[in-house]
């Protein structure tokens, strides 16, 4: 992929406008999880060091096209300011217009603003020809450090990068630098996929072809047992991941596919149900499979032990509940401990690494959900696109 770097552009002095994907989580007016605003510090501090006037601009939520109150960006301002205590911000109520522009005029090189939420207007998700004019305006340059939202059409993405020379900032690089070793990878090469569905038909036909084993877990699997006509109780699955596990069934490369062969059962959906281990041919009519049994978690670090790069979307049960997390937990901390690449992708898996503070311990840990399963599964990415589009435009 060829698009223009933060690292060979020069930028002194310039007022650049920064795509981030600041859509974090929000618990009595605060930030809960601030992985991603801290993803993107390194552009930030970067460009604040060339003494450009930096505009941060996110969504927050699902407004629809509609002032929420709840979604405006000011727990996230205080979040950012606390991790630049230094740094100055100035957040404005809107995201467009000449009072806007004025400001920015105004202050002098080195000031962070921050634009109000982006999909308080439609036009944003629409990609508004209008409404990207109007963001563009306010800028020199544009920077693209939203990898998460990089599978989108919209106005911030995509549109902007027709009307200003534009780049990839630090933390897209890296997460397509890290994500590209999954598709091409050092061998042997392990994929584990678990969750609840197996509705990304796209993303396992990509394991098939570049995994030498795919480990499946979570929910996906009794989806793969019911194809397979074995009973699962009362186990989470749905028709349509049925129907996917059989299609994948009947392909020769369904060989490299490792099924459970015990589950931690309950008769009850509850945190504090009585829990027990049955074998993957014995589930009840009453049993809910909500976990991993000790036999597959065994099993599963013996492939991932061989493996030179790990390929991770999709936790292995239950993980929101301490008595299901078990394989979860463990299966990462395995994980952290080999020298393979290892690589997971999609917003629950790394919600879960999150949790178990496991993060760290892996080589990359994506902060795109969507955009990394879409990677992934081999699809251009329609930000990525746009950038490289840009370098045509503006490579002069």
């Amino acid at each position: 992929m060829k698009w223009h770097s933060l690292r060979n552009y020069n930028l002194n002095g310039k007022t650049v406008l920064v795509r981030v994907d600041y859509n974090v989580p929000l618990e009595r007016g605060q930030v809960s999880d601030n992985h991603r605003i801290k993803a993107t510090l390194p552009t930030i501090e970067l460009l604040l060091a060339q003494n450009c006037k930096v505009i941060l601009a996110t969504h927050l939520g699902r407004p629809e096209g509609r002032i929420v109150p709840e979604l405006r960006l000011n727990p996230v301002v205080m979040e950012l300011q606390t991790l630049l205590p230094k740094r100055k911000i100035i957040k404005f109520d809107d995201c467009i217009g000449k009072e806007i522009k004025a400001v920015i005029q105004k202050s002098p090189g080195g000031t962070l603003f921050m634009l109000e939420n982006l999909r308080f207007y439609k036009e944003e998700e629409q990609d508004h020809p209008i409404f990207t004019h109007a963001l563009a305006h306010l800028a020199e340059v544009y920077v693209n450090d939203a990898f998460a939202v990089s599978h989108r059409h919209h106005a911030s993405i995509q549109g902007i990068t027709e009307f200003l020379p534009s780049l990839a900032g630090l933390s897209l690089e890296k997460e397509v630098e890290n994500l590209s070793h999954a598709l091409h990878p050092e061998r042997p090469a392990i994929w584990i996929l678990g969750g609840a569905k197996l509705d990304k038909i796209n993303l396992v036909q990509q394991a098939l072809r570049k995994a030498d084993r795919i480990l499946i877990g979570g929910a996906v699997a009794f989806s793969f047992l019911r194809a397979k006509k074995i009973p699962v109780g009362i186990s989470k699955v749905d028709p349509h991941s049925v129907e996917t596990a059989l299609q994948v069934l009947r392909q020769r490369r369904s060989r490299k596919i490792v099924l459970p062969i015990d589950f931690v059962v309950a008769e009850s959906f509850s945190p504090t149900a009585k829990t027990k281990i049955v074998k993957y041919n014995q589930l009840q009519n009453n049993h809910i499979g909500l976990d991993l049994g000790p036999e597959t978690i065994a099993l599963f670090k013996k492939y991932l032990y061989q493996a030179r790069t790990i390929v991770w979307n999709g936790p292995l049960g239950y993980y929101e509940w301490a008595a299901f997390s078990t394989a979860t937990k463990e299966i990462g901390r395995f994980i952290g401990s080999l020298t393979a690449t290892s690589i997971a992708g999609g917003g629950e898996t790394a919600e879960a690494l999150h949790k178990f503070h496991l993060d760290h311990r892996l080589t990359h840990v994506s902060t795109g959900g969507g955009a990394a399963l879409e990677f992934l599964a081999g699809k251009k990415l329609p930000g990525l696109t746009a950038l490289e589009r840009n370098y045509k435009l503006f490579r002069l």
